[in-house]
């Protein structure tokens, strides 16, 4: 029996019994629009559990559910035994799946904890813990130390009054709410350690239960972490300074310091030689933190490759430090949402167009591997126009660079759902939002939509659910020609592109006639009969999601330097 089980839900729950048209909402992530990816607390929060004796487990259902169309999760979840099930609840999209998940651990479980984490969970906490299969919600962004200290209240039978972040049921069904006062200033004791979910799988026998995302196995990626919290304040984010101190009490950025983040960096070199994804801009601390974590990266001879991450332009010479301090070369991840310089200042990206310009042109001419460059459409003031514009900024970009540079520009649905606590969701009528769901189950309700025109939360004084949606195929388009007339796509792979984003538009406006169907027996019929064909545009549908796949060994190969890592770190406690 373990102690703790971590339980990570598609985003909705049975969504193969569903006829459900995704679209293009997950076609700039990893994961697929199950969001099969579980957020990178369960890794830290079980190290602590682990090294304060208690036992743990990592099961990824939407994973599990997505490989195989015969698993049976409810029958999965019969079989596990846990004081606790916790259940992450940190992205919105999971309002569907994480709940009817929790209500099947209450329904097979009814002796054990149910817990629920993450940012939505802390923002709808009120929310969350008046549902029957809910018995506790742990609230904030650093919650490893209150999660050990509620496990050894639990397991003594004592009072959970005193644990920080905390909302929970006593025996007689009354709720109590501990406050939301734990918040680190330092990331530094945080327990980060990939040999764990390595060491978990390995115990239980269950590798694909414990990977991150479907496909992770083959195409590792792996991350560290700079900082929880954020000093910007995108209007649109629900990490930004303001939605931090609103939901999380989080005053001010918590960092790791540069030498425990180059340290979490060997630790991974150790067990996987795969690309690592540093979260968040090294100077958003200050330049002489980003030089110091330089040294120790080229100290330690860290011969992964780096992913770096811009939340503004960037010049020559921080690109040449980079390229001194990485071996194994490095690639930057830059989001600057639109084109459109009034947009971008709206939202609170204050750069110019100029410094995107000057930072493309000089990480290739520093050595650069691959620049990826991100836009959206459903922001704050963009009209139709401003978003197809941003595909169409494309063309200048991909005229800075050589054609083998190797630039990766992609445009995308802004989400499905506006961040709960940013100040957009706060306020919606000052940054133009009209929204279709405020609570949690509204929320809920929407993911059982099936369209993802139909899930989107919101549209903008200027433009419509319609019109994002129409916007989003358009700019597909556009953006599909201005690679091909740059030179880095055959004919054949632009017609079979548009080809697809035309067929999904159209599988689209089927979806709409389908619902204007008052019968709802027929309605339903005619809805299945479109399943087979919206789970094949699943992935990919606007955009080449291949070009996020990163050059990188699968986990097989790398099972001797897995299992020489995990007798290093054995050594190291010993």
């Amino acid at each position: 029996m373990d102690d703790v089980i971590f339980l990570h839900a598609p985003s909705v729950y049975d969504f193969r019994k569903r006829p459900i048209f995704y679209g293009p909402v997950s076609d700039v992530i990893p994961s697929s629009p199950v969001f099969e990816m579980y957020p990178i607390g369960f890794m830290t929060i079980s190290s602590h559990l682990e090294a304060a004796g208690f036992r743990t487990r990592i099961v990824n259902l939407a994973v599990q559910m997505l490989a195989d169309p015969k698993f049976d999760a409810e029958k999965k979840i019969k079989k596990l035994n846990a004081d606790v099930f916790a259940i992450d609840l940190h992205w919105m999209p999971h309002a569907h799946g994480a709940l009817e998940v929790a209500k099947l651990v209450k329904k097979h479980h009814p002796e054990s904890k149910v817990e629920l984490g993450g940012l939505t969970a802390s923002y709808f906490r009120e929310e969350l813990i008046r549902r029957p299969e809910v018995d506790l919600v742990m609230c904030g962004d650093t919650t490893e130390h209150p999660t050990v200290q509620m496990m050894r209240v639990l397991k003594d039978e004592k009072d959970l009054s005193e644990v920080p972040n905390l909302v929970w049921k006593d025996r007689e069904g009354r709720i109590h709410d501990n406050g939301v006062t734990h918040s680190l200033d330092s990331l530094d004791d945080i327990k980060f350690d990939y040999g764990v979910m390595i060491k978990n799988a390995m115990r239980h026998m269950d590798f694909k239960g414990a990977l991150p995302w479907h496909g992770w196995d083959k195409v590792p990626l792996t991350s560290v972490f700079t900082v929880r919290g954020c000093s910007l304040n995108c209007a649109e984010c629900g990490g930004s300074s303001y939605a931090n101190g609103r939901v999380v009490c989080r005053k001010r950025p918590a960092y790791r310091s540069p030498e425990k983040l180059a340290e979490d960096m060997e630790a991974i070199q150790s067990y996987l030689g795969t690309p690592i994804f540093i979260v968040g801009d090294l100077r958003q601390h200050s330049t002489a933190y980003a030089d110091r974590f330089f040294k120790e990266v080229k100290d330690r001879g860290i011969g992964n490759h780096a992913v770096i991450e811009l939340f503004g332009g960037a010049d020559r010479e921080y690109f040449r430090k980079l390229d001194h301090a990485f071996d194994g070369g490095w690639s930057i991840e830059f989001s600057p949402d639109s084109h459109d310089e009034e947009v971008r200042f709206a939202l609170g990206k204050g750069y110019a167009n100029g410094e995107i310009e000057a930072s493309v042109s000089a990480a290739f001419e520093s050595g650069c591997s691959r620049f990826d460059l991100f836009y959206m459409t459903g922001l704050p003031f963009q009209t139709r126009d401003s978003a197809i514009g941003s595909a169409k900024a494309a063309r200048k970009l991909w005229g800075l660079v050589k054609k083998e540079d190797r630039l990766f520009i992609y445009n995308a649905p802004f989400a499905p759902f506006v961040d709960p606590g940013s100040r957009a969701f706060e306020e919606p009528e000052r940054w133009g939002y009209r929204f279709f769901a405020r609570t949690l189950e509204e929320h809920r309700r929407l993911l059982e939509g099936p369209s993802w025109k139909h899930v989107l939360s919101y549209e903008t004084r200027w433009m419509t659910r319609d019109d994002i949606a129409e916007t989003s195929y358009d700019a597909a388009l556009e953006l599909a020609g201005a690679e091909f007339d740059a030179g880095r796509i055959s004919k054949d792979v632009l017609d079979a592109r548009t080809e697809r984003t035309e067929v999904a538009r159209g599988l689209m406006h089927r979806i709409d006639a389908i619902l204007a169907i008052e019968d709802k027996g027929k309605r339903d019929e005619e809805l299945w009969k479109i399943k087979e064909e919206g789970t094949r545009l699943m992935n990919s549908t606007v955009c080449d999601k291949k070009g996020l796949d990163w050059d990188a060994k699968s986990i097989w190969r790398n099972s001797p330097r897995m299992l020489s890592g995990l007798l290093r770190s054995a050594a190291r406690r010993g």
